[in-house]
């Protein structure tokens, strides 16, 4: 039987985040991720520290942004890729309600930080924003599979990771520990989005998965460096690629693409801009969100030795870092996690 301190289940941006509390504390672990794809992977990728339909802050953002940019530069230089590239969003405005809205949103404490006072002229013809842009300045975007990938590849260097869905019915409760096939551990963390669905020592109906789908396409005319919103978000790629999305279906929890979102984005996309394109994919994941779009963090009602780590939403790659932190803390230290997002105010 092989010791360690913790077995972490789910390798999307909660898996990897908390790992990274784990080996910066030196603390032993191994990963079993298998089974249904993390949303992460298909996402957009991007952080944005605005509700960008209401002009206002999300929560916490200050603090997350602050934790996740170093963060990600972090595993970067550990990884030796490029892994987050910063860049406006820029927010098309409808009309000049909106534009007199995002004036006095900019101009509000919590968000002056964040969004440009100036509103941006449109210059490309390509786009249709006859009202302009509204700027987010501390935005950005990660690598998200490009990162998955390279970090199980580290993981695997260290003989940390098994690259294989995690069998419930093996999993042993001590007093003290865990026991998992050849391994005992103080305690495992399940950190596996919508999946948690199918797992029986998660708390009932707390996950609720919603579909998002993105199309990837083809648009050389577009030309187009920045972050863009409207209906939609069309995510430069490079190489005259975008990615546009996300849709949302809490009804649909297949992983299958549809035309009902297809013919949604292209909609949604051709009020956005003017040039043609082509469409190269489509693809789906399942975001895990719940019940007050709060994060969920903390241990079994029953069993301390096994926590959770999920719920995080549309907000994964922003709040992620951060809260891996808060969680670790909590484990290890008996700090109190906050209260938004402690898994025990839904008993």
């Amino acid at each position: 039987m092989k010791q360690i301190e913790y077995l972490v289940v789910g390798l999307g941006i909660a898996g990897v985040s908390f790992c990274e509390q784990l080996r910066k504390h030196n603390k032993s672990f191994v990963v079993f991720n298998g089974g249904e794809q993390a949303s992460t992977a298909v996402s957009g990728g991007v952080f944005n520290p605005v509700v960008l339909k209401r002009f206002t802050a999300a929560w916490e953002a200050k603090a997350h942004l602050e934790y996740a940019i170093p963060f990600y530069h972090e595993l970067a230089r550990l990884l030796q890729i490029q892994v987050i590239h910063t860049l406006p969003v820029y927010r098309i405005l409808k009309n000049t309600e909106e534009q007199n809205n995002w004036s006095v949103a900019s101009d509000k404490r919590e968000l002056s930080s964040f969004l440009s006072s100036e509103l941006e002229t449109n210059t490309n013809p390509e786009i249709n924003a006859p009202y302009g842009f509204g700027k987010v300045i501390v935005s950005g975007r990660i690598y998200p599979s490009q990162l998955l990938q390279k970090y199980a590849e580290y993981l695997a260097m260290h003989r940390q990771y098994h690259a294989e869905a995690f069998d419930y019915q093996e999993l042993t409760i001590s007093e003290a520990s865990i026991r998992y096939k050849e391994y005992s551990a103080k305690r495992i963390i399940f950190a596996e989005g919508a999946a948690a669905r199918f797992n029986p020592f998660f708390p009932k109906d707390l996950i609720r998965p919603n579909k998002g789908e993105y199309l990837v396409i083809k648009a050389p005319n577009l030309q187009l460096s920045n972050l863009l919103k409207g209906g939609m978000f069309v995510i430069p790629l490079g190489d005259d690629l975008y990615k546009v999305g996300a849709t949302y279906d809490r009804e649909d929890t297949t992983l299958e693409p549809t035309d009902s979102a297809r013919q949604e984005i292209l909609h949604k996309l051709k009020d956005m801009i003017r040039c043609a394109f082509e469409i190269v994919d489509q693809i789906a994941g399942l975001r895990p969100t719940t019940p007050d779009r709060r994060p969920l963090l903390g241990t079994h009602q029953q069993y301390e030795q096994i926590a959770f780590f999920n719920g995080l939403g549309t907000r994964g790659i922003l709040m992620a870092p951060k809260l891996a932190s808060y969680l670790f803390d909590h484990l290890e230290h008996g700090e109190t996690l906050p209260k938004e997002v402690r898994l025990d105010r839904f008993s």
